[in-house]
């Protein structure tokens, strides 16, 4: 067996409840030959990922979230949520949200910008854990293959947004529906609270280092902890509403992500609403 799933297995053996143990046996995934899927998920890493999160989950963001019957329990789905915060931790919160709260437990497969595969490290371990590089090719073998996609349409410029810009939804790229609707999976929309202010970013140092594409300057040196809020909205069923052809029409595709993103700030708005505090 691979050196790293070995270590991963042990570790989280030891440290994960018996009851996650044994949800986690019923975790669904292609397995393309040595115990990894086509795209290098392996299911021990699953496991180590859910043991890794679970301290910021837990306890440091205490994260609190509603809606999840609206995640399909199978079959291809795309999850479109706002992201922000200097660093995509927001990404993290809802992959281990996704998998604790979906049975049989599912693996939000996060399509990541181009730079972050190519981070020492940390690209190979988000890869064991699921995420892929964000190519179309990537996105049509999983919504064929079924899988749960995880795409944030706002992309970097989401994370670099500037603190008075926060929970103002960025330039909404239209690549999810496109996808939606020429494979034929619901589009659900995601509100995510709290990642706003947990790191607030004053500005950006435009150096590329390691792949990134730039070096934010914050108020903080780390992240606050701030109360972490995710809401699940309700399947949009743009593979219903439109034709597959019409991922190939410009004014169908700006339609349906005009939606979604009207759904999406929606959910950020409830949830602006509800909470006490950010730290609440």
């Amino acid at each position: 067996m691979p050196l790293l799933p070995s270590l991963a297995n042990i570790i989280a053996s030891a440290m994960l409840p018996d009851e996650d143990k044994k949800r986690l046996e019923r975790l669904v995934y292609a397995d393309a030959g040595h115990g990894y899927d086509l795209f290098g998920l392996h299911p021990d890493l699953v496991a180590f990922g859910q043991v890794l999160t679970a301290p910021l989950y837990d306890r440091y963001f205490r994260v609190k979230s509603k809606g999840h019957e609206h995640i399909p329990a199978s079959g291809a789905a795309v999850l479109a949520a706002n992201h922000s915060g200097a660093v995509p931790i927001d990404g993290m919160m809802v992959w281990a949200d996704v998998l604790r709260h979906t049975e049989p437990p599912r693996v939000a497969r996060a399509v990541a910008d181009h730079f972050v595969p190519m981070l020492p490290m940390i690209g190979t371990l988000f890869a064991r854990g699921g995420m892929v590089g964000g190519s179309r090719g990537n996105a049509r073998t999983l919504l064929e293959s079924g899988e749960l996609l995880m795409i944030f349409p706002e992309g970097v410029p989401g994370v670099a947004k500037h603190f008075r810009d926060r929970y103002k939804l960025q330039d909404w790229r239209v690549g999810h529906v496109e996808l939606a609707i020429r494979h034929r999976a619901p589009v659900v929309p995601v509100g995510i609270v709290g990642a706003e202010e947990q790191m607030p970013q004053i500005g950006r140092i435009p150096i590329s280092i390691a792949g990134l594409p730039f070096i934010p300057i914050t108020l903080t040196p780390f992240p606050m902890p701030v109360r972490y809020h995710i809401r699940y909205g309700k399947p949009i069923p743009v593979h219903l509403d439109y034709r597959p052809d019409q991922a190939d029409d410009p004014a169908a595709v700006r339609e349906a992500a005009a939606r979604v993103k009207a759904a999406v700030q929606a959910l950020l708005e409830e949830g602006l609403a509800e909470r006490e505090g950010i730290f609440a």
